[in-house]
């Protein structure tokens, strides 16, 4: 149950009767309500929302939380979404929003007072542009009802709206109009209904008729960035031309997917939670209470989701020309095994992905953002058809979806949930795919004929050997200042060392793989080794990495963090020297301790070895 309005009262009534009638998820049936996750409190589908945006912005060298910016918006500040996101940055420079019932101008805000203005409408219950202070809004602005015959147009707004200086006067859809086509930095779309469509669509293709008069073509917008807190705000063709002609776009069902996870946090929780009364071991206030201290661990799970989406998304945005051939044969695959509608999803047919590839173009960000959609639910079901939920040792992944408050108090709870299998899966998906791209399990098929559960497996082994979860998470903590261009060459670096290990392993090792197994032979030497990979090395590989580090260095990473990742680069040969060392068991054999060799030694003759491999003269 979503309604736009008296959400917490529906679910309630859902709730009452699922109660009532014994139904096993209780008032789990539906999220929300009176106890229950308010997501216009927690404003977590505007925050979710708003992760994109940094992460657009911070792609076009800008940071939203720094520095100012101008925002045309869909929405007022009673809203969820369009409140919440508004509230988001103190640098915003609204000029000017529209709602169904007025159209607001403010040309040349002052940040600072607009924001705090922003900030008491929002908490004036059932409030409308039309209680925005006059006395704040700057020389030409004004809140008009749309029910006015015309609005004037003074030179200041014209020249914030991008207006030739001649227009004197609009009616209120010609101002609507001009304000979505504004030269604006953001398009925040917090409200209801469809405003851009594509040049090549009709009207009708939008299938919302009340806003026909206003509707513009995404190539025509002059926004740099386009933020879809609410939904249907663009048509896919629209998005699709928006982001051709160079605007920053995902998709709505990305951009504000946080208010679902958000629900699908709280009815997991309600699940065990739930469990724990009926057994006797908790009392219900007691649940209520610790549902609502939760709130705020709650929504950092929610935002850690949205924040590696963006990045995973705008990773795969920096290579989609190199990649479009990849992702022409993952689309036909997908349309083969799981019967996807290349036409409904409004990606390319096989003429348009040979286009492309000739063009020397990739998909665009809204169709990247649907591509990934489908390969995570994809590989959720390819997943769930294994025993790899059910893995010794994976349960972290379960305890990890919960708040800390959870999975110390309860963790016994935690590991008997019902849905585990499913909880797991989900999260071993989004590791998978955020962290090795889109394309990770896929390539492994095509190159190596491994299924999804032998990839998900390898993918866990590489990463634990040589964490790079943790590199993962020093790099997404990086400040806003660090451009979005070597964020991308750091996780590349990561990327390379796990295509490159993860095929070592099915290569060399016995399959399925024993993760444990794996894991306990290969990380404490490879992790032993790793500090002193750069004194290991000679020559032309010292020279690379001397010369990596100070690029990334120079590209404003700390100098630690970019030495580090920049040694990944020539780190899988610390599998060789595991394995030449005889510190390695394969399948049931071990090596007696006599015939090992000492780690250090042999890593030390190893790079010397690749050294020579660049310095020997060709035969």
């Amino acid at each position: 149950m979503a309604a736009d309005k008296g959400t917490a009262t529906f679910s309630d009534i859902a709730n009452e009767l699922a109660v009532q009638r014994g139904f096993w998820l209780g008032d789990a049936f539906a999220s929300g309500g009176s106890v229950g996750y308010d997501h216009k409190a927690m404003g977590i589908t505007a925050k979710g929302a708003w992760e994109s945006v940094k992460r657009h912005f911070r792609e076009l060298g800008v940071d939203t939380q720094g520095q100012e910016f101008t925002v045309v918006g869909i929405g007022d500040m009673s809203g969820d979404v369009f409140g919440n996101g508004m509230l988001l940055s103190e640098h915003i420079r609204l000029v000017a929003a529209f709602d169904h019932r007025h159209v607001f101008l403010d040309p040349d805000p002052d940040p600072a007072r607009s924001f705090a203005e922003r900030a008491r409408l929002f908490a004036l219950p059932r409030s409308s542009w039309q209680d925005y202070d006059p006395n704040l809004i700057s020389e030409g602005g004004g809140v008009w009802p749309r029910t006015v015959k015309s609005v004037p147009i003074a030179p200041a707004a014209a020249a914030a709206l991008g207006l030739d200086a001649s227009v004197r006067k609009l009616t209120p859809p010609e101002l609507m109009k001009a304000i979505l086509l504004a030269p604006a930095d953001l398009l925040w779309n917090g409200g209801v209904g469809t405003y851009v469509k594509a040049a090549a669509e009709a009207n009708g293709d939008a299938g919302d008729k009340a806003n026909d008069a206003v509707r513009v073509d995404g190539a025509a917008l002059r926004v740099r960035v386009v933020g879809e807190g609410g939904n249907l705000g663009l048509t896919q063709l629209g998005r699709i031309e928006f982001a051709r002609a160079g605007g920053k776009v995902n998709t709505d069902a990305l951009d504000n997917s946080a208010g679902v996870d958000c629900s699908d946090h709280e009815v997991n929780i309600k699940i065990l939670l739930d469990r724990l009364v009926g057994a006797g071991e908790l009392a219900r206030p007691d649940r209520d209470e610790l549902l609502r201290a939760m709130t705020a661990d709650v929504a950092e799970l929610v935002l850690a989701d949205n924040r590696s989406q963006n990045a995973a998304l705008g990773l795969a945005r920096a290579r989609a020309g190199e990649r479009v051939e990849v992702h022409g044969r993952m689309v036909a695959d997908l349309a083969t095994r799981r019967g996807l509608d290349r036409a409904l999803e409004l990606l390319p047919d096989t003429a348009g992905f040979d286009a492309l590839a000739r063009a020397g173009r990739g998909l665009s960000s809204p169709e990247l953002a649907t591509l990934l959609a489908h390969v995570k639910l994809d590989l959720k079901l390819e997943i769930l058809r294994t025993d790899l939920p059910e893995q010794p040792g994976w349960g972290v992944d379960l305890a990890g979806y919960f708040p800390p408050a959870l999975r110390e108090r309860h963790p016994a709870a935690v590991a008997a949930h019902p849905l585990r299998r499913e909880i797991v899966t989900t999260v071993l998906v989004n590791e998978v795919v955020d962290g090795g791209g889109g394309s990770f399990a896929f390539r492994l098929a095509e190159e190596r004929s491994v299924g999804p559960g032998d990839a998900v497996r390898a993918f866990r082994v590489v990463a634990a050997v040589f964490e790079l979860p943790a590199r993962w998470a020093e790099v997404a903590a990086l400040p806003a200042a660090v451009p979005s261009a070597a964020t991308d060459r750091l996780v590349l670096t990561t990327r390379l060392l796990l295509d490159a290990g993860v095929r070592w392993f099915l290569d060399h090792r016995p399959v399925p793989l024993s993760v444990a197994a794996e894991c306990a032979c290969f990380g404490p030497p490879v992790r032993r080794l790793l500090p002193s990979l750069p004194a290991l090395l000679r020559g032309r590989e010292a020279d690379q990495l001397r010369a990596d580090t100070e690029s990334l260095v120079g590209q404003g990473v700390p100098g630690e963090l970019a030495g580090r990742v920049a040694a990944l680069a020539h780190a899988a040969g610390l599998l060789d020297v595991v394995e030449v060392s005889g510190l390695a068991a394969f399948g049931q054999a071990s090596v007696p301790v006599r015939a090992r060799l000492p780690v250090e030694e042999v890593a030390e003759l190893y790079y010397a070895l690749s050294e020579r491999r660049w310095s020997s003269p060709a035969p």
